[in-house]
């Protein structure tokens, strides 16, 4: 799935739930910054050792990963309410990456 896809399913779903009165810019990033931080309690206090060990355990492992969705998904959210090609965006910015990180040889 590309980012158009998700955007198209993710507007669908608010919008079928009449949510949209509450996808304000600043809302949709508090929410993502909300739930980065519902991501980072993940790992909080935790070496990287431990937080590799412990999504060996599935109900861990998911419970992370549906942090790191909501994160995307309030994203996605911003940048259709910005009208920012998600796609674009980031093709663009790996670009600028690739030209000011280039590999070493």
């Amino acid at each position: 799935m590309d980012f158009r896809e998700l955007e198209e399913r993710l507007v669908a779903f608010r919008d079928a739930r009449n949510w949209a009165k509450y996808h304000a810019p600043k809302n949709l990033a508090i929410s993502a910054a909300v739930e980065l931080g519902e991501l980072l309690e993940h790992f909080q206090w935790e070496s990287d050792g431990e937080v590799l060990e412990a999504v060996k355990d599935p109900a861990k492992r998911e419970a992370i990963a549906d942090e790191i969705a909501d994160v995307v998904i309030y994203l996605t959210l911003l940048a259709h309410e910005l009208g920012i090609d998600l796609d674009e965006a980031l093709e663009r910015k790996l670009e600028k990456n690739g030209e000011k990180y280039p590999v070493k040889s």
